[in-house]
C-alpha cells in the first residue's frame, strides 16, 4: 500500500519534526534557541495550537502540538516558525537562503495510549544522541517543566494524560520522572519513530481503524515487531 498523505486531526496531539536543510545546524547560540521558543509561545496563541512538549536539537526540532478545530492552523504555525527563525539566523550570520527542509513531518497520536510515550521519546533525544547523561541537564526540552525542576516554559499546555498521573503537581512530577527513567519497550520506541518517518499514525490498529472512519480514507497500519528493551544509547531521531 502506498504511503499515506499527511493526516491532521482536529483536537488530537501530533508528533512533529522539522530538520535543518541537508541536516545543517540551525541552533548555535543560546539566543537561537530562545528566539525559537519565544516565537512558538507567541504563535501558539495566534493559531490556537496547544504545545504539550518540545525538544530543540542542534539540527532539528521535535514538537508535540495539538491543533483545534481548524487543522490548517498547524501548518500555518510551522510555516511561521520556520520563516521567522530563518530570517533571524540569516540576520545574525549575514547570510541568505533556506534554513529548514521544505516539509515538516507529523504523526497524529493515539492520545491515551501514546501521548506520554511520545513526550518521553522527544525529551530523551539528547540522551540518545550522547549530548547528556540525563534529560534534566538539557535546557532546551520540556522535561524540566514536566518534572517541576524549572519554572521556565510556563506557557506550555498541560495535557490530560499528564494530569492523570497524580492529584497534585508534585505527585505528577514524581511519576513522570519515574516514567521517563523506566525501561522502554523497543516496540514502542520503534513505532513512534517509524510512524513519524513513514507518515503513519502513532497508535494501535484500533486507532487506525477509528481514524479511517473519521477521514473516510484507508491508511497504512503501523508495522509490528517482536518487542525487546532499548537503552538510552540507541540512535537518535
Amino acid at each position: 500500500m502506498p504511503r499515506i498523505g499527511r493526516v491532521i486531526l482536529p483536537n488530537y496531539p501530533h508528533h512533529v519534526v522539522q530538520r535543518g536543510h541537508n541536516r545543517q545546524v540551525v541552533f548555535v547560540e543560546e539566543s537561537d534557541y530562545r528566539y525559537y521558543l519565544d516565537t512558538l509561545e507567541a504563535f501558539k496563541q495566534v493559531y490556537d495550537v496547544k504545545v504539550f512538549g518540545f525538544c530543540l536539537m542542534t539540527n532539528h526540532v521535535h514538537l508535540i502540538l495539538q491543533p483545534g478545530e481548524a487543522v490548517a492552523d498547524l501548518g500555518q504555525l510551522m510555516k511561521r516558525l520556520a520563516g521567522r527563525q530563518t530570517r533571524f539566523v540569516n540576520r545574525q550570520e549575514s547570510r541568505s537562503g533556506t534554513l529548514w527542509e521544505g516539509r515538516y513531518k507529523s504523526s497524529p497520536i493515539d492520545t491515551d495510549a501514546y501521548l506520554l510515550a511520545c513526550c518521553r521519546y522527544v525529551e530523551l533525544n539528547p540522551v540518545r544522541a550522547g549530548m547528556t547523561d540525563s534529560p534534566a541537564s538539557y535546557p532546551w526540552s520540556s522535561y524540566r517543566w514536566h518534572t517541576r525542576e524549572s519554572a521556565d516554559d510556563g506557557w506550555l499546555d498541560v495535557d490530560p494524560c499528564y494530569v492523570a498521573l497524580g492529584s497534585t503537581a508534585e505527585e505528577r512530577a514524581l511519576r513522570y520522572r519515574e516514567f521517563v527513567r523506566g525501561a522502554i519497550p523497543e516496540a514502542e520506541w520503534r513505532l513512534i519513530r517509524d510512524a513519524l518517518q513513514r507518515g503513519q499514525l502513532t497508535g494501535s490498529e484500533r486507532f487506525t481503524d477509528q481514524v479511517e472512519v473519521m477521514i473516510n480514507r484507508r491508511i497504512e497500519k503501523p508495522q509490528r515487531g517482536r518487542p525487546r528493551r532499548v537503552s538510552f544509547d540507541d540512535e537518535p531521531n
